[in-house]
């Protein structure tokens, strides 16, 4: 009998007494020895555990000498050694049989050479087998628990760090993560981004690579969920277990705009529609093409190469001009201005970020300590020095915009009245208000191009026999979504086209707003304008506003005086009480300065509105744009 003496040891069994390399080999010589055994060789793999699939050159050495007859019996310490697989287990006592060897192990009653041999060696191998699955479902479940209580097993992703061993955000390095989604969501490469953060040395590092930010960009912890087992054929999806950087629209947004990013592609021109239109025929994304005639003027079109379809661009923002006006006016009063401002409050609590600048200064110490007690050399401790005094330079900065913040208190309905001071200003000093707030027309090729790859999804085009039209525009969801809000909560306004005594006009109506909040708003809006109030009618079977119309007055906005979504949802009522605010055409601005009116906004007031002046009543009915194009070009 000339035996291969087999020994093994997984990570997990080397905390383990008696299953060392060395004290497995001194015990399978000693049996050898007592049962006569010549040793042909000892075949070793150390730190590898014996799981299906897994890779163990020593025992496929020790198979292929069985083959070549070089040795006939394996000897091992404990069945598990060789398999904890009742499948793997039945494939080696098939290879020992056909290659007329066997199997002695030291510590359990194994003979391969009887019946009785084999069955107590799969038993064996069964219970093993069981024991390693019980353990495996204990794992999984203490693991899932782990995971949904926000202790991710995985290394802290930048923009993140431990507390308690829960993954939280980190002031410090969180805004990185979120310039990074953002600079991707508006259109830039893995390449540009990289290039432009070690440009700035961003975290004082030159080393950031594409690998880097497609690392980042795909890690679904940034939304606030997790994927356990991502690599394998049955990945786990947690969602919500740990506090989001960024919103999960963003995140689903970025993970398409994969698709139409490029990362090679240069343009040399600007187009505006650039990845946002797909034939109308093959659903395939139109190239753009441009032609400049001698005069410098250039004309963009979009094409399907595979259709031979052309469409212009000039086509496109024909259509859009007025929608983006109002996206303009929306973006400038909102997303460049409000937002922001209270996303930042909301985002950088004032505590967190003076808990932070304080461990970012004892840091500072630690570093001074080292490099006087010679642990750092002089270049190391610039280094280190001149991180930690960006960083809390960084955290001083937000800690001044957090405290900005605290004094202004930015609130909806600061959002609410900026907008009516802004359509008030424009009546009143239309060529001043074009000054302070700038209309879709007058934008650069490459502002237009960016504000529709912020906020367009794509645009849907119909072929006709004439050519192709735009059928429908689709925004993003990180964006609608937000607009949407403030609308059904009463904080931003629509347009709507009416027929004033047959001449058409356009009316800002928006949803219910409690008295209060009106009382409020129609307060502060008088500590700039001379505004007042009066009830409307609605019949809701004709379709028809009855306003006290003059002509004179200059209607602000109009909305409901009752949630008659909620108290009217299947619109049995015949009428609905409407709100009306509005202006006096020929007065001007109760401020001494008239440029205040665009720098500023009215401070929250105190009181009520009494109602009392009796409408007199002129027909106002909602009508189509369609038929407004029609009476004006009747008029």
């Amino acid at each position: 009998m000339i035996a291969g003496i087999y020994i093994r040891v997984s990570t997990e069994d080397q905390a383990r007494e008696g299953f060392s390399l060395p004290e497995q080999e001194k015990r399978l010589r000693a049996m050898c020895e007592y049962k006569g055994y010549k040793i042909y060789k000892v075949y070793k793999d150390a730190g590898i555990s014996a799981k299906t699939g897994n890779h163990r050159p020593a025992f496929e050495e020790l198979l292929q000498d069985i083959k070549d007859k070089k040795c006939n019996i394996i000897v091992v310490l404990k069945l598990d050694r060789l398999s904890r697989s009742v499948y793997d287990m039945e494939h080696i006592m098939k290879f020992l049989e056909e290659n007329e060897a066997y199997l002695d192990c030291a510590n359990d009653d194994i003979n391969t050479t009887t019946a009785n041999g084999k069955l107590v060696t799969r038993l064996l191998t069964s219970v093993s087998q069981n024991e390693i699955e019980r353990t495996s479902e204990r794992t999984k479940i203490g693991l899932a628990g782990a995971i949904q209580a926000g202790h991710i097993p995985h290394k802290c992703p930048l923009g993140y760090k431990r507390v308690d061993k829960i993954l939280v955000p980190n002031i410090a390095t969180k805004d990185v993560v979120i310039r990074i989604f953002n600079m991707y969501h508006s259109g830039l490469s893995y390449k540009k981004i990289s290039n432009i953060l070690n440009e700035e040395k961003v975290l004082n590092k030159t080393n950031w690579r594409d690998s880097t930010i497609t690392a980042i960009l795909q890690n679904e912890v940034y939304k606030g969920d997790f994927v356990h087992g991502k690599r394998t054929k049955k990945p786990t999806y947690y969602s919500n277990v740990v506090e989001p950087i960024i919103s999960k629209e963003l995140w689903e947004e970025c993970q398409v705009q994969k698709k139409k990013n490029s990362r090679s592609y240069k343009r040399t021109l600007t187009y505006l529609f650039l990845q946002k239109l797909r034939c109308p025929r093959c659903g395939r994304i139109l190239g753009g093409k441009a032609t400049t005639k001698k005069n410098g003027t250039s004309y963009y079109y979009y094409y399907c190469n595979d259709c031979e379809l052309t469409i212009k661009e000039k086509t496109i923002e024909d259509v859009v001009d007025t929608l983006m006006d109002e996206i303009v006016e929306y973006d400038s009063v909102v997303n460049q201005f409000f937002l922001p401002m209270i996303k930042q409050k909301i985002e950088n609590p004032k505590e967190e970020i003076e808990k932070e600048i304080k461990k970012q200064n004892d840091k500072f110490k630690r570093i001074k300590d080292a490099y006087i007690n010679n642990v750092f050399t002089l270049e190391e401790y610039d280094l280190e020095r001149k991180n930690v005094e960006n960083t809390i330079e960084e955290l001083k900065f937000k800690l001044n915009e957090t405290e900005i913040c605290d004094e202004l208190r930015f609130t909806p309905e600061d959002i609410l009245i900026k907008r009516d001071i802004d359509f008030i200003n424009s009546i009143k000093f239309p060529d001043q208000y074009k000054e302070f707030n700038k209309s879709w027309k007058d934008y650069t090729r490459e502002d237009k191009a960016k504000l529709i790859m912020d906020y367009v999804e794509d645009i849907t085009l119909l072929e006709l026999k004439s050519g192709c039209i735009v059928e429908q525009i689709n925004f993003r969801e990180s964006i609608a979504k937000t607009r949407s809000e403030l609308y059904e909560q009463g904080y931003l306004d629509r347009k709507d086209t009416i027929l004033f005594d047959n001449t058409p006009g356009i009316i800002r109506f928006s949803e219910y707003l409690p008295k209060e909040k009106v009382s409020e708003h129609i307060l502060r809006l008088r500590n700039f304008y001379e505004v007042g109030f009066y009830e409307a009618t609605y019949n809701v079977e004709n379709q028809v506003f009855y306003f006290n119309f003059e002509d004179n007055k200059t209607i602000i906005r109009v909305f409901p005086l009752e949630d008659y979504k909620k108290i009217d949802s299947k619109s049995t009522m015949k009428e609905y009480s409407l709100g009306v605010i509005y202006t006096y055409k020929d007065s001007e601005t109760l401020l001494e300065d008239q440029e205040d009116v665009f720098k500023n906004i009215p401070s929250e007031c105190d009181g009520i509105i009494h109602y009392g002046e009796a409408p007199t009543y002129v027909d106002v009915k909602p009508i189509t744009k369609e038929e407004v194009m029609e009476e004006i070009n009747y008029a």
